[in-house]
């Protein structure tokens, strides 16, 4: 299977699953992938996903032997099909995602790490912004989301020159939230994860919705937004249970719900 699944009390663990070539993606994979995020975002006992993958890397990308098959899918189907709805899902989804990032993560994978809500790296891992050594442009949201992490220079001579870049240098210029040493890693990831699991999962989608829309709204536009959203969130049952919590003087028990 090219999609592992697992679940760790509200957290749905999905590993991708090619750790011969990487974890590199053909049809299969994306489309597996994106299956599985449809079913965790269906599912209300999953509170918090994590992606991540087997073996040495997180994912090397595209597989370069199916875009050059003269029978296998064009690099516009693999673009509008593979990765397109890919980053939408992890974007839209309303609970949290968290990219796993065990060992390099290049070109398409590089970039769905950067797209989840919350990126922590090995820090034996490595960024690489591989496209332009084959002559393409960054795809899977890369030309949206890291100008907008790192800033346009960094981006662009990112994006430009292929440099690999390690994990502990994304944390120092903000392209994630943490690199941690390979023997912590699995234990750091479980516990942010569970963390999340256990949190008020529809605020953190709202959440999510609210920051979404930031990336393109103006101050106005986002106070509307804020005001909307924050109306609904007063509407839950974890907010319910959060201030009865605070004022009870004890430890709130959230449901997501």
């Amino acid at each position: 299977m090219s999609i592992l699944v697992e679940n760790k009390g509200g957290v749905r663990v999905l590993t991708m699953n090619r750790p011969e070539v990487f974890n590199s993606f053909n049809r299969e994979m994306a489309l597996s992938l994106q299956n599985e995020l449809d079913q965790a975002e269906q599912d209300d006992t999953v509170r918090a996903i994590v992606i991540t993958g087997s073996g040495k890397a997180f994912c090397a990308g595209q597989d370069l032997g199916e875009a050059m098959d003269p029978d296998g899918p064009e690099l516009r189907t693999i673009v509008s099909e593979h990765y397109n709805p890919l980053i939408i899902r992890i974007r839209e989804i309303e609970k949290p995602i968290i990219a796993a990032v065990n060992g390099v993560a290049a070109g398409a994978g590089a970039n769905i790490a950067l797209a989840c809500d919350i990126t922590i790296a090995k820090e034996s891992a490595s960024f690489i912004q591989a496209f332009s050594k084959i002559g393409l442009i960054p795809d899977s949201g890369g030309t949206f989301f890291l100008p907008r992490i790192i800033g346009f220079q960094k981006a662009a001579a990112l994006m430009m020159s292929g440099d690999k870049i390690s994990a502990k240098d994304a944390d120092e210029m903000n392209m994630i939230y943490k690199c941690v040493s390979d023997d912590s890693f699995e234990e750091e990831v479980e516990k942010f994860s569970q963390t999340l699991a256990l949190m008020p999962t529809r605020g953190l989608g709202l959440t999510k919705k609210a920051l979404n829309v930031s990336l393109t709204n103006d101050l106005h536009k986002q106070l509307a937004v804020e005001e909307e959203l924050q109306t609904e969130a007063g509407q839950t049952y974890d907010f319910r249970e959060g201030v009865n919590a605070f004022l009870e003087k004890r430890k709130p028990v959230f449901k997501g719900e």
